[in-house]
């Protein structure tokens, strides 16, 4: 496999700095597993397995790592959360402690926590490997919970093959229901996964699910790392969920919080042991200066042992398919990439990389595609650091995927910056197209960030206020219907020019209006935008229906065909006309972003052979003005045609309805 500074010039000067970074990976991989005394890097790490509560020979036992500590307890409802010497911990060498209990000391559902004593101080703690945490109603605490059910949960269906374009429906549970509540498991499971399954997305990708004091942190504040949040339900329900999601071909992945982790020192990590440095950097470089919270060490390797081994449990006891790592950027630069355009290769190398976090990434990779060569990983970096998500062979960190993140931000700035008749077709063909050749990307046109307060979402941008009265099937409103229709074009161009993968957050697919807004102080505690209005879908009356409808049809398309096998090829790009048309293997998209125009008997060069509409945006089954005949045949006939790409020579000719999409598939003789 050629290298990336081979194939990609402009990385020939940092030829040096990529080597050293592959082999400081693999020296730290062949490091850690000497260490440990494995044969490879998924036995080494098993510190999930060895410092959590756990059963041995019938007995408890639990372990902490606390070498500041001077004394640790185990408190709890068992004890009248007293520190007595029969609950106490002893040291068991290089900074471990050990506590041996006879399993009727401890039954389940037991609350219980640490009170570890430190030179000049001491406090109540959570264990730093719990597996689970749940949150008093009345007080808010934290505690950790013994969670040994008598009946342990049996998996019934295997994970499906890694699809070969990961078409990812992002979720957050706690919001999915309609309800004004925080929703459960077996909520989702019940009433959402199946709509997920009909619009036809193969990857669920599951955001909060490690546990995170504040709800409306959106699981980014982490404080328990291996502790599913139990305000969505128990371990068992999950692993239902996602044992049904497999068994209808659907992968799960998660939102993974490795790039910091929350300040709060009662439920999580900050001065576990009194330090301030135990998880963490070393002074001002520990605390991130936009987040208020804490940054890892990646340097250490009871650091590194303890992300490692999260990852490791997540796929064993949940049986994940992968993961989504949050805050790439803000891990692999010094000042977390705050205020940086990222202009220049060099700032992909030079002393602004903080080298420790992207050989920690170059690990997880490693690992995780040891434990399952068809796991899926994605990068969420908005630098666009060259060789992250390019494979480990070829000199890259080993990410399967990147996060196209800088696509939404142009749909934003389009939608919010400029009248339709300044679009440019060819602006927008370059920024949807502009992936490196090395790497796979995912697509999308929206994700959660775009539908929080203080956002807004596509189609709230293009209705505004005109969406609380005019989305009713028989209203006839300018902007509303200009919204539908670009709604749709948005979205199928995002996707059909995905560089491997597309994303879509939940709801966004039918428009949901308004933003989120968690409950909060400043809203009166209310769940009344933490929830998704699936009945405006399910009203025949209104044409949030028929932007689902849309969804689930251009999705089963792409994912049913080889469309995104090959690359798109550009066909035209009209700047006069407003009109983009590609082909993309067996496909040509034509979409005319016209807002006025539309067109008869538009002539370009295309491919030869007998092309089929498969669908188009204007349907009215989609909300739209259905001008197109649901049955149409155009032909690539011989005879090159001025207007387009000169590399094919043959011409087609289309009617284009201003504002519309339409799909042709080539007919196979």
């Amino acid at each position: 496999m050629k290298k990336i500074y081979q194939t990609d010039p402009w990385l020939e000067p940092f030829k040096g700095a990529i080597d050293a970074r592959h082999d400081r990976i693999l020296s730290e991989r062949d490091r850690l597993v000497a260490a440990a005394g494995g044969t490879c890097l998924a036995d080494a790490v098993n510190n999930h397995i060895y410092y959590p509560l756990h059963l041995e020979d019938g007995m408890w036992v639990m372990r902490e790592w606390a070498p500041n500590a001077t004394r640790i307890y185990l408190i709890g409802d068992f004890n009248n959360w007293k520190r007595t010497e029969a609950y106490a911990f002893k040291p068991s060498g290089q900074g471990n402690w050990e506590i041996r209990l006879p399993e009727m000391f401890l039954g389940h559902g037991a609350l219980y926590k640490l009170f570890i004593e430190w030179p000049g101080g001491g406090g109540e703690r959570l264990p730093s490997y719990v597996t689970r945490a749940v949150q008093d109603p009345e007080t808010k605490v934290f505690c950790a919970q013994v969670w040994a059910p008598p009946k342990p949960y049996k998996w019934q269906s295997k994970s499906p093959k890694r699809p070969k374009h990961p078409l990812i429906y992002e979720c957050h549970i706690g919001m999915s229901s309609e309800q004004e509540k925080v929703a459960t498991f077996e909520d989702f499971r019940k009433e959402v996964l199946p709509r997920v399954e009909k619009l036809g997305y193969n990857v669920l990708q599951i955001m909060a699910l490690q546990e995170h004091p504040y709800y409306g942190s959106f699981g980014y504040q982490v404080s328990n790392f291996f502790a599913l949040s139990s305000r969505f339900g128990t371990p068992e329900e999950f692993k239902a969920l996602v044992d049904e999601a497999h068994a209808h071909g659907i992968s799960v992945i998660m939102d993974i919080v490795h790039s910091h982790a929350v300040s709060n020192e009662a439920e999580g990590l900050s001065r576990f042991d009194g330090r301030d440095d135990l998880y963490f950097y070393q002074g001002p470089q520990g605390y991130h200066p936009a987040w208020g919270s804490r940054c890892f060490d990646y340097g250490k390797d009871e650091v590194k042992f303890f992300l490692l081994s999260n990852c490791k449990y997540w796929m064993q006891e949940y049986h994940l398919d992968g993961f989504r790592f949050d805050g790439v950027t803000s891990m692999i630069y010094w000042d977390h990439g705050l205020g940086k355009d990222f202009g220049d290769y060099r700032y992909y190398f030079d002393q602004g990389v903080d080298e420790n976090a992207v050989c920690y990434l170059g690990l997880a990779n490693l690992l995780i595609h040891e434990i399952d060569p068809d796991a899926i990983t994605i990068a969420e970096d908005v630098s666009g650091m060259a060789g992250l998500a390019a494979p480990f062979a070829a000199g890259g960190v080993g990410f399967d995927y990147r996060m196209a993140m800088g696509i939404a931000d142009h749909w934003i700035k389009w939608i919010k910056e400029r009248s339709d008749e300044q679009w440019s077709p060819g602006e927008i063909w370059y920024e949807l197209t502009n992936k490196r050749a090395d790497e796979s990307t995912v697509s999308y046109a929206e994700c959660h960030d775009q539908a929080l307060v203080g956002d807004k979402t596509i189609i709230f941008r293009l209705m505004d206020k005109e969406m609380y009265y005019s989305m009713n099937q028989g209203s006839q409103n300018f902007i509303v219907d200009r919204g539908v229709a670009l709604h749709k074009m948005i979205r199928l161009l995002t996707a059909a020019t995905c560089g491997g993968g597309y994303l879509n957050f939940m709801g966004n697919e039918m428009g949901h209006p308004e933003w989120i807004d968690f409950p909060r102080e400043g809203n009166g505690w209310s769940f009344k935008y933490a929830r998704r209005q699936w009945s405006l879908e399910d009203n025949g009356l209104l044409r949030y229906g028929g932007l689902r409808l849309f969804d689930e049809v251009m999705i089963h398309y792409l994912r049913k065909g080889k469309t995104l096998d090959a690359r798109p090829d550009l066909l035209v790009a009209d700047e006069e006309k407003k009109i983009l048309i590609f082909r993309r293997e067996n496909s040509i998209f034509a979409f005319n972003l016209n807002p006025v125009g539309s067109f008869d008997n538009y002539c370009f060069s295309s491919p030869e052979g007998e092309w089929t509409k498969v669908f188009d945006s204007d349907e009215a089954r989609f909300g739209g003005f259905g001008r197109l005949s649901s049955e149409e045949t155009h032909y690539g006939l011989k005879g090159r045609c001025p207007n387009g790409n000169q590399n094919y020579d043959c011409t087609m000719s289309l009617y284009l309805p201003s504002r519309c999409a339409i799909v042709l598939k080539k007919k196979v003789k």
